[in-house]
């Protein structure tokens, strides 16, 4: 489920697209998140974000946002990780004051409730940021932020 819609603000259009975000949990251990990430790597799944960090005692947890869901499931499957689903906004464009605060402004002006956000500039001037949203908000704030 990827629904893609282009914003033309400045230079370079806006990017704005419902995307599909999975969670893991693994142990806690040397070596264990780059043996998940080769696993992903050799089943040629490409991932538009990842991060991972420490949860709990002895545990991690992953999060992935990757370009072709039915193929990330696949892998991680055979990579034995139990994934829980979920649906954010994933919006690329260029890099500029408040980029961050204009979004989380415009989807608060619509009364929908984030539930996370994850920026980061991506260098050459842009910044991309993935939105966590309770699931029957996604699409609702994908059209908000559409409208200019």
């Amino acid at each position: 489920m990827t629904e893609e819609i282009r914003l033309n603000e400045g230079v370079m259009a806006e990017e704005i697209r419902v995307v599909e975000h999975y969670s893991a949990s693994i142990l806690n251990k040397v070596g264990e998140g780059a043996r998940v990430l080769g696993a992903l790597r050799d089943a040629g799944v490409n991932l538009i974000a990842f991060w991972g960090y420490q949860h709990g005692t002895g545990r991690a947890q992953l999060e992935f946002i990757p370009e072709d869901s039915a193929t990330f499931v696949a892998a991680a499957k055979q990579a034995k990780l139990r994934l829980r689903k979920s649906t954010a906004l994933y919006i690329h464009g260029e890099d500029r004051p408040g980029a961050i605060a204009d979004i989380l402004a415009k989807l608060a002006g619509a009364r929908i409730n984030v539930a996370a956000v994850q920026a980061v500039c991506g260098g050459g001037g842009s910044y991309g940021t993935i939105v966590f949203l309770p699931p029957d908000a996604a699409r609702k704030a994908a059209t908000i932020m559409a409208t200019a």
